[in-house]
């Protein structure tokens, strides 16, 4: 009996648990028919039902499978094949790694948008996709940047190179600077120098 023979019945707990035993053998080939049992175990809280405390416990005990990839498996099949309603012709072309590297992209985009990143990973080589999508994503973050933000930078950028330390050493000295210091009066310095910004800006 094919999987597709066992969804059109109702499978049980343990027939579920053993069919994807019996899947995650080949996972690439599978990711689908895993994501979609995976989904639903979780959903039913079934690792209570087998006297675990939560999701990941089960998984990685009864399958040997990390509960992170555990849940790119059941994130991408909720997103593209449920969500998104992408084929599963499709979503078996792209194959697991390629739907990871889009899916920051394809979630809350428009439909345009989800379909020319759908064809492109049919289409692109892995190493092409990843880059490109390196790329967008660059670029919409120097937009989403604010005054603040590129302020903040810079004033990191600057203590880091004066001090010649790394960021986690740059919050240890400024908390022994501040510590011996008058709050109040650090407060009104940063009102009017905060002040003094938005005039410029």
């Amino acid at each position: 009996m094919n999987f597709n023979d066992q969804k059109e019945m109702e499978m049980t707990t343990d027939e579920k648990i053993q069919v994807i035993s019996n899947l995650k053998k080949n996972l690439e080939e599978n990711f689908v028919q895993l994501g979609q049992l995976l989904s639903e175990i979780k959903r039913a809280k079934v690792f209570r039902y087998k006297g675990y405390d939560s999701f990941k416990e089960f998984i990685e005990a009864e399958f040997n499978i990390s509960g992170t990839l555990a849940n790119k498996i059941i994130g991408n099949y909720e997103l593209f094949l449920i969500e998104l309603d992408v084929d599963e012709k499709s979503v078996k072309q792209i194959g697991l790694d390629k739907l990871n590297i889009i899916k920051p992209l394809v979630r809350n985009s428009p439909y345009r948008e989800v379909e020319e990143w759908i064809n492109k990973a049919e289409e692109l080589p892995t190493t092409k996709l990843r880059e490109e999508v390196k790329e967008v994503r660059e670029k919409k973050r120097s937009k989403e940047k604010t005054l603040k933000d590129i302020y903040i930078e810079q004033y990191l950028e600057k203590m880091i190179d004066y001090f010649n330390c790394g960021r986690k050493e740059l919050d240890y000295k400024l908390a022994l600077y501040f510590q011996e210091m008058d709050l109040d009066e650090v407060k009104k310095i940063i009102k009017s120098n905060e002040r003094k910004l938005e005039e410029t800006d």
